[in-house]
């Protein structure tokens, strides 16, 4: 039994630090908009300035990987007047959660007409609880792509994702969750 719920208490740590890392994804787009007629897309620019917060070499992981995902699909990224227009926007918030872990050690006790023994049918028994606090950042990412012509919103994207403090890990973790995020981008990358 101790086993048990050593096995579990380790399993429910592990899930809690990992779901962390776990990236939310939401998309929306018009319905009544043919993607593909879209053939370029210009970058439009980081709304309300949120590219403040990020160094240049995570701005252009972030722009490199969009182009690259755009590409993939057909749609070349021009310097103005594309077709399309995508704008950025960022918010990076400081986060903590807190796991609580509980080790429970049988005692001894009664154990019914034999004696004394492990505490089947009562006794001393004690459980020991340990809290840990783990702190991160949490940062969302959102795309907006334009109808240029018309000035209407055609798509939005979002992606909220645990930051990565390591920049070897950013250099892998950007492209990989902006891929993620342009799956639910209405046009599929062509197949080679």
């Amino acid at each position: 039994m101790k086993n048990l719920f050593n096995t579990f208490g380790i399993l429910v740590t592990i899930f809690i630090f990992t779901s962390n890392s776990i990236a939310q994804v939401n998309s929306d787009y018009d319905k009544s908009t043919d993607f593909k007629k879209y053939k370029t897309v210009s970058f439009g620019g980081w709304e309300k300035e949120s590219d403040k917060i990020l160094n240049d070499f995570d701005k252009k992981r972030i722009t490199n990987a969009l182009t690259n995902e755009f590409n993939s699909r057909g749609i070349k990224l021009v310097d103005a007047n594309g077709d399309a227009t995508v704008t950025l926007y960022l918010v990076i918030k400081n986060k903590s959660n807190i796991t609580a872990y509980t080790n429970f050690n049988g005692g001894l006790g009664y154990a019914g007409r034999w004696g004394f023994g492990r505490g089947i049918y009562g006794g001393v028994g004690s459980a020991s609880t340990s809290l840990s606090e783990n702190e991160y950042r949490e940062g969302t990412i959102v795309i907006d792509l334009y109808d240029t012509a018309q000035k209407k919103l055609i798509w939005q994207g979002d992606m909220t994702t645990e930051v990565q403090e390591k920049s070897e890990k950013r250099e892998k973790s950007i492209p990989k969750n902006i891929k993620k995020l342009m799956k639910r981008f209405p046009v599929d990358p062509i197949k080679k």
